[in-house]
């Protein structure tokens, strides 16, 4: 297993500092996403200011880019990182994509393949500078002059996970990825049952296996010093649940517990903006199933005992800051992190 940390902050001065202190406590990896920040940005202060982090993206949007300039991205980033980014990939829903990015959303899933291997095919390009001739179903490429070509690099392999909650997804990753980036919003049962079934599905298609694929996520905790600080924190990620709860896409993780009807609840309270009385519809069982729930001295072993064989790497879902809870970094990083051992 490994242990990475979630990168997170409003300013990329604050980066290099970041991606130290993560190196020096021991960190398996360092991770952005999309949200209010470009995730590749951040990563390349990060990779100037680290020499052993693994840095990668969970997750930047395939669609509202181009895979010509994703891959020139990604190909950048290998280069200067010697080798040390993951690329990984979502799809989003399609409010987003068509209201706030103003791109097409069309099959998805489909989609999402046809732009990994166009990504491999446009890579294939820049490192042996055969004619670029990808014509997908979603996605054509034909056209590469040597000006407009990177070039060779010394790491061309450059890993792709993809996110995902559906059993297409996880198939998708079974069949043509390294990585599955777990949605945060999952149960060990969901795990068990749907996840890891799909990417060996995916897996043995491609005459592939498991072990080929790893499985990652940030995952939901509730922790504290004592007692009484876990019961100051419950409320916020219950509010967390909640807002995932109320999505329609991931419904089949409720479905999966015999949940389902709550959905519909939360879902009109969303549309109303009553964010507190979402929170309040999630009982503690549903807490205990969603997140680990543990004081910082037990939490890492908890989580341990919970996803050993299931995830590959786990990291918490808030972000890493240097200065605030070092003895559960530390201890975190012993106890889920392989290489420490």
């Amino acid at each position: 297993m490994k242990f990475d940390a979630a990168l997170v902050t409003s300013s990329l001065r604050d980066v290099p500092a970041i991606a130290q202190a993560a190196e020096s406590l021991g960190f398996d990896g360092l991770w952005t996403t999309e949200t209010a920040h470009n995730p590749y940005l951040p990563l390349t202060l990060a990779a100037s200011a680290s020499n052993r982090l693994e840095l990668g993206t969970a997750i930047s949007l395939a669609f509202p880019r181009s895979p010509m300039v994703t891959a020139q991205i990604a190909w950048d980033l290998a280069e200067q990182s010697s080798g040390r980014f993951i690329l990984g990939l979502g799809t989003q829903i399609k409010p987003h994509i068509v209201r706030r990015f103003s791109t097409t959303w069309d099959k998805p899933g489909p989609r999402l393949r046809d732009y990994i291997l166009s990504l491999r095919a446009i890579w294939n390009t820049f490192q042996t500078s055969a004619p670029l001739s990808y014509k997908g179903e979603f996605y054509q490429f034909t056209l590469m002059t040597p000006f407009f070509s990177p070039g060779r690099i010394n790491t061309p392999d450059i890993p792709i996970y993809i996110a995902g909650v559906n059993s297409y997804l996880c198939r998708l990753a079974g069949e043509l990825c390294q990585g599955f980036h777990v949605h945060p919003f999952h149960t060990v049962k969901y795990l068990r049952g749907m996840i890891i079934p799909n990417i060996e599905q995916g897996a043995a298609a491609a005459g592939r296996t498991r072990a080929d694929i790893q499985t990652a996520c940030g995952i939901f905790v509730v922790t504290g010093a004592d007692d009484r600080e876990i019961a100051d924190n419950i409320f916020a990620v219950k509010a967390q649940i909640a807002f995932y709860a109320s999505t329609p896409s991931y419904l089949p993780v409720l479905e999966t517990h015999g949940w389902a009807d709550l959905h519909e609840k939360l879902n009109l309270l969303s549309r109303r903006g009553e964010w507190a009385e979402m929170a309040n519809l999630i009982s503690d069982e549903m807490l205990h199933e969603f997140a680990v729930v543990a004081t910082h001295d037990q939490l890492a072993r908890k989580v341990r005992e919970r996803y050993e064989g299931l995830l590959d790497r786990i990291m918490y879902y808030f972000p890493f800051e240097a200065a605030k809870n070092e003895a559960l970094w530390r201890d975190a990083v012993a106890v889920l992190s392989d290489k420490s051992k």
